[in-house]
């Protein structure tokens, strides 16, 4: 892994964006490495914009304002808008296509398609569509391993939102696989 990598999840409020960023943000945390997480709310909460920024480093991280993150999860147009152009020269954009059926058109980013919503409906829930695109992002990057991933999700959703456990455990293979398939056709690109 490099020294530090960013990655923002954006989409509307309701979307799910900052439990994945703070399950990402718990998972690093418990690998013993360097975490921020930031939070960004629109005005209006669910339904509005919302986004948060994870850094992740092996060492002290030196800023917690990234204007040119590494990657991007998108889970809307809006997102995509506001941060296709951010991403970095040489970085990710996971684009959930599913809501998107345009790209950013830049040729110095990698562009995944994630289908999140569809393999979270495949799986009994709209509402797991994070949870697929956070999978997939981690399949891809290897920022964090899959099993700290399943022991935090267990830990931060066992108790309360019990129920869905088992669901966000079948997105997360849902998300894998993409990222596996995604993986296998940007080979040359990832790395």
């Amino acid at each position: 892994m490099a020294a530090q990598k960013e990655v923002v999840f954006a989409g509307f409020g309701g979307q799910g964006v900052m439990t994945a960023g703070q399950l990402l943000a718990y998972t690093a945390m418990e690998e013993g490495k360097q975490v921020i997480w930031i939070p960004s709310y629109g005005p209006e909460m669910r339904g509005g914009t919302a986004n948060c920024t994870v850094i992740v480093s092996d060492s002290r991280i030196g800023s917690p304002i990234i204007n040119n993150p590494m990657s991007a999860c998108v889970f809307n147009r809006p997102s995509l808008d506001r941060f296709g152009p951010m991403i970095r020269k040489g970085g990710l954009l996971f684009i959930n296509s599913s809501l998107i059926d345009v790209t950013s058109e830049r040729d110095d980013i990698t562009e995944l398609l994630v289908p999140a919503n569809d393999l979270a409906i495949k799986v009994g829930n709209p509402k797991v569509a994070n949870m697929v695109m956070l999978a997939a992002y981690v399949e891809v990057t290897g920022l964090v391993l899959f099993e700290t991933l399943d022991r935090m999700l267990t830990e931060k959703l066992g108790g309360k939102k019990k129920e869905m456990l088992e669901l966000n455990r079948k997105a997360f293979e849902e998300g894998r696989k993409a990222g596996q398939e995604l993986g296998e056709k940007h080979a040359g690109e990832l790395r």
